[in-house]
């Protein structure tokens, strides 16, 4: 029988008191996999902390891998430099700040080893500060709708939902979670990787994306619950994060849309957008208008000076899983629907 190396490798800048936290939770969870047909590593990929991170590691778990970027490369292009020299069949690019349970490893390698074209996959994600709440970076499997807006089973821009087991099934999704997300190594790397443009946020929705477009699959395996806290490198409000998350989903949709559907999308996108900004600023947040605006200014750079058109062409035009084909923006503040389950169903 093959054996599967499986190598989780854990992106850390200046996450000192995450990595003491919580790689204990993922040292129990190795030591507990007594599977013969898996060979499990840990790797820290630091991004040039200027805490004492590596020192804490090296003292404390000299068991685990450290590679070392010479600055702070981001979550992107931090992920490609390191992944370079990772040798495994299995990645687990895993957040800092996540405690994972004992048996999360095997329910989501077993999905994937069951179909060769499911290439990422995520576990469920629950609030390590509320256990019976969906966290708000994953959820239980991303979906998209038809403006670019992310949303989850189990997540609605701001409201999560309490787990009762409703999206307990293992299911295609549109994208999963960069917090804590399985991929095969040999399609990350055939795929050229994460975008390293974006930096930070959503480029995890642009990879599964194009995942799709070229014919793969992208799962949620809820039989694996890890618990996240999320927003510990960039909380949430913070301007940077909201540049980045609006940038970056213009690009996005620039890149995986057909053009005659981009033609159209894209504007009307950047015109939901600026409503917002001016709510924000109407409220008093002009840091939030701010942003987006940058954030438009930055796209429209993009799009005339950096963009490149992708080396490995899609291949596949369909509908892709986890697609909306509405409005999510309009079901939830016009129609007042909070819950994932009311959006898909209509009602």
């Amino acid at each position: 029988m093959k054996t599967l190396s499986v190598a989780i490798v854990i992106l850390n800048w200046n996450g000192r008191d995450y990595l003491e936290k919580f790689l204990p939770s993922v040292i129990a969870s190795i030591e507990a996999d007594t599977s013969q047909t898996r060979q499990l590593k840990i790797i820290v990929a630091d991004n040039a902390s200027t805490d004492d991170s590596v020192s804490f590691v090296q003292n404390k778990y000299p068991q685990i891998g450290i590679l070392q970027n010479s600055s702070n490369e981001g979550f992107a292009k931090g992920y490609n430099s390191v992944l370079k020299y990772v040798q495994a069949d299995y990645y687990i690019l895993l957040n800092s700040d996540v405690e994972v349970t004992l048996n999360w490893i095997a329910p989501v390698i077993d999905l994937m080893e069951s179909d060769e074209l499911i290439a990422a996959c995520q576990p469920k994600l629950l609030s390590y500060n509320n256990k019976n709440l969906f966290e708000y970076a994953g959820a239980s499997g991303g979906w998209l709708d038809k403006f670019g807006y992310p949303f989850m089973r189990g997540r609605i821009f701001d409201i999560c939902e309490n787990d009762t087991g409703q999206y307990d099934d293992a299911v295609p999704c549109f994208w999963a979670s960069g917090a804590a997300l399985f991929v095969k190594s040999s399609v990350y790397h055939a795929m050229g990787g994460l975008d390293e443009f974006f930096f930070a946020h959503q480029e995890e929705i642009d990879f599964c994306w194009r995942l799709q477009l070229a014919g793969y699959k992208v799962y949620v395996q809820p039989a694996s619950v890890v618990y996240h806290i999320g927003g510990g490198t960039l909380p949430k409000g913070n301007s940077l994060k909201t540049f980045l998350n609006f940038r970056n989903n213009l690009i996005m949709l620039a890149k995986n849309l057909k053009f005659s559907a981009a033609l159209w999308k894209i504007p009307v996108r950047m015109g939901m957008d600026t409503l917002s900004a001016w709510r924000g600023f109407l409220a008093g947040d002009r840091g939030y208008f701010i942003a987006i605006a940058r954030a438009h200014l930055h796209f429209i750079g993009w799009f005339l000076f950096k963009q490149k058109q992708s080396i490995f062409p899609a291949t596949k035009r369909g509908k892709p899983n986890g697609w909306y084909n509405g409005s999510v923006v309009w079901e939830h503040f016009m129609q007042k629907k909070k819950a994932f389950s009311e959006i898909i169903s209509g009602k």
